[in-house]
């Protein structure tokens, strides 16, 4: 199944083979987010996340820039903001990053360009990030009196904190080989071959049981960081025997046993 989805003014949305694309298109302003962009956002990873047609979804973004933060006229209006405005205002950022870091469905962040403040939090909340080498990191908020404060939960749990300290109050600017030495990224490839890696990547996970995918992802976020109680313990226990006992749990093991295809590999 192949559709595009064309009724986004900042966003680019196609679906092929699986995996959907949701490209930033504001190349003329560094692909910076306002209150537009970050609704539409929402929505899309929303409305892909409950699409069973999908099993993967790459961010991407358009023209030089993955992602420059904040635009400068969506900072000029906040300007004038009471606190109450500018609570609600930082909410609707939060629950985009939010939707985006729970969605059932694996993302991965094709970074073709440099990366600013609150596009550090756009990569931070991908499950995989691949970068070109020519591609630098700032959290620069500091410089303008501001804080990292609402991308700081995924922030720091993708870079570290020992790292988010320095880089928190020095706004340094890091390049591709650091970010990759810190484990901001995954990976780091030349320029022409960044589609052809996320491509190969993303052909791997759509190949993979949808469900034990989206399992995984939970069982990721529930299991990072979480002290190994007798509660956890007990919480895995009953994680597999509940994916042992589903469909896609059976189905595969007796596609392996059996030496054919598995029932989500040859149905569309």
């Amino acid at each position: 199944m192949e559709k595009n989805l064309n009724n986004y003014k900042s966003l680019l949305v196609k679906v092929e083979q699986h995996v959907a694309t949701v490209t930033l298109n504001r190349p003329e302003i560094r692909n910076a987010f306002n209150d537009e962009m970050i609704a539409e956002l929402t929505e899309i990873f929303t409305t892909l996340g409950a699409d069973d047609n999908v099993r993967v979804i790459v961010l991407a973004a358009a023209g030089k820039a993955f992602c420059a933060g904040a635009d400068l006229n969506w900072m000029r209006a906040m300007a004038d903001y009471s606190y109450e405005e500018n609570l609600a205002d930082a909410d609707k950022l939060a629950q985009m990053l939010k939707t985006i870091y729970e969605c059932p469905k694996p993302t991965v962040a094709a970074i073709q360009g440099d990366v600013y403040a609150g596009g550090m939090g756009l990569v931070a909340v991908c499950d995989i990030a691949i970068a070109v080498k020519i591609a630098n990191f700032c959290l620069s908020e500091v410089r303008l009196g501001l804080a990292p404060a609402t991308i700081s939960p995924y922030v720091v749990r993708a870079l570290g904190a020992r790292a988010s300290q320095r880089y928190f109050f020095s706004a340094e600017v890091f390049d591709a080989k650091k970010a990759r030495q810190l484990g901001f990224i995954h990976e780091r490839v030349s320029e022409e071959s960044l589609n052809d890696t996320v491509a190969a990547l993303c052909a791997k996970m759509v190949n993979n049981s949808p469900n034990a995918v989206k399992t995984c992802k939970r069982l990721l976020h529930e299991v990072a960081g979480a002290p190994i109680t007798d509660e956890l313990v007990a919480d895995t226990v009953k994680g597999i025997a509940d994916i042992r006992s589903s469909a896609q749990g059976k189905e595969g093991v007796q596609a392996f046993l059996h030496k054919r295809k598995p029932d989500w590999l040859t149905t569309e």
